[in-house]
């Protein structure tokens, strides 16, 4: 007998292990935890949802969020990160070795990190290590604990604790990051184009928004992203650029990987949302590195989406204390857009309604591309075998984004006041409703994932 039956849903059936894909009408039976079965006409579970009117979609991965645990949890926490997820349609996150306090960076920051996720979160999760100047002997515990990969940032990321790392930092722990089989993870910005820049604007005493975005140019982007590439196609590692901002990026992403690069592209909801009139007009709230551009980059990059040269949306969820987020110097004020509970409804609202992506497509860039690329086989698709993670949404409604309906740990997001077309109605983690109609509903805790990698000797 099922544990669960999830009836009459329009359901975004994944291939493996099922003779269909695409939208099926079907039942999907659930037993302990994992997809059982999918057809018509399933009976004799213990509950039953009445999913009649919904689409059922694989519940959200997000593969780059920062939750801050251990140390920093009053900036956000797995706690209340790991519900705004679920708000979102999300059951799964992977994150970032900062901000955390210490940053993930050996095997006892590793531990660290999960027991205090673990006490916290309600979706499950896995984690980033990091790739910083003169840690690169560190990677292998880190790949023996469960990372999935490692961060590197080729500018400064804000924090004295998680250096910048250089030419022969990358280099190094790209052959490192080979031989383990994972991915690095690359914030791509050049640092001497973007350092010197603000240096230039703060010394003249231009400190406004306009400077700010003037001082991260696209080039610095672009330039990153191909030193990136032609590092991974010498060493043989997988890369994944992170957060691509701008269509002119995703181009340069492409080229690298027609030269040999194993490569894949992130972008994230913001950047397909807002441009940079919107920074001027919400201010701090809106500030981010790469920065949101121009609304003719914006749409450059929605093309190469619908082209299909993107392969992951995700939310670069960063927040961090309201005070830090005010004041009149904008190159003083602390980068990270607040979005975890957004990534769907932004994909849906407009790209499906305003652009025809289909749904199928969102399926793939928030759940079963990321859970290919970082080694997680159970999640990321609607299959026998699969855990059973969905999000139920109802496609015919429509909602606003309140500042009392988010669910983060400080109600601070550019989002708040815009309309979405398309409204999560219940997430479920491994056959636990998580989150149903507004509320928190999860009855236990998340648990660590681990990628299944063969190392290469």
């Amino acid at each position: 007998m099922p544990d669960l039956v999830i009836r009459g849903g329009t359901v975004l059936v994944g291939q493996a292990s099922w003779p269909v894909s695409g939208e099926q009408r079907v039942d999907i039976a659930v037993e302990s935890g994992v997809i059982a079965e999918i057809g018509q006409g399933i009976s004799g579970a213990a509950e039953e949802i009445d999913a009649r009117g919904l689409t059922i979609f694989p519940a959200v991965l997000d593969c780059h969020v920062h939750f801050n645990e251990p140390g920093r949890a009053d900036w956000e926490g797995a706690a209340s990160g790991s519900r705004a997820l679920a708000a979102g349609g999300g059951a799964t996150f992977i994150d970032m070795p900062l901000n955390s306090t210490p940053c993930t960076l050996s095997a006892a920051d590793f531990e660290a990190k999960r027991q205090a996720i673990e006490r916290a979160s309600i979706a499950d999760f896995a984690l980033w290590g990091g790739l910083v100047p003169g840690r690169v002997e560190s990677l292998a515990e880190l790949a023996e604990c469960g990372a999935v990969g490692f961060k590197a940032f080729l500018s400064n990321s804000g924090l004295p604790e998680f250096p910048r790392a250089d030419d022969l930092t990358l280099y190094q722990g790209m052959r490192e990051a080979a031989r383990l089989n994972l991915p690095v993870a690359v914030h791509a910005e050049n640092e001497e184009l973007t350092a010197g820049l603000s240096r230039r604007a703060i010394e003249a005493g231009r400190t406004s928004i306009r400077d700010y975005l003037d001082s991260r140019p696209v080039l610095a982007e672009v330039e990153a992203i191909q030193r990136a590439g032609l590092i991974a196609a010498e060493t043989g590692a997988k890369v994944h650029i992170v957060h691509v901002s701008s269509g002119r990026g995703v181009a340069a992403a492409l080229e690298a990987r027609a030269r040999g690069a194993n490569l894949t592209i992130e972008t994230c909801a913001h950047y397909l949302y807002f441009t940079e009139e919107d920074v001027e007009r919400l201010g701090a709230v809106a500030k981010c590195a790469p920065p949101l551009r121009s609304a003719a980059q914006r749409e450059s990059l929605w093309n190469h989406l619908l082209a299909g040269h993107v392969d992951v949306v995700a939310s670069d969820h960063s927040p961090a204390l309201p005070s830090m987020k005010s004041g009149a110097d904008f190159f003083a004020i602390w980068g990270g857009i607040a979005g975890v509970q957004s990534t769907l409804a932004v994909l849906l609202d407009r790209g499906h309604f305003a652009r025809n992506l289909p749904l199928q497509s969102i399926a793939e860039l928030t759940a079963a591309s990321p859970a290919r690329r970082f080694g997680l086989p159970r999640k990321g698709s609607i299959a026998p075998g699969m855990d059973a993670d969905f999000a139920l949404v109802d496609l015919s409604a429509c909602d606003t984004l309140k500042r009392d309906g988010l669910f983060q740990r400080h109600a601070f997001s550019p989002y708040v006041g815009e309309m979405f077309r398309g409204r999560v109605c219940r997430t479920i983690r491994r056959g636990e409703t998580i989150f149903q109609d507004g509320r928190i509903a999860a009855r236990s805790c998340g648990r660590l994932l681990r990628p299944v990698v063969e190392v290469r000797r």
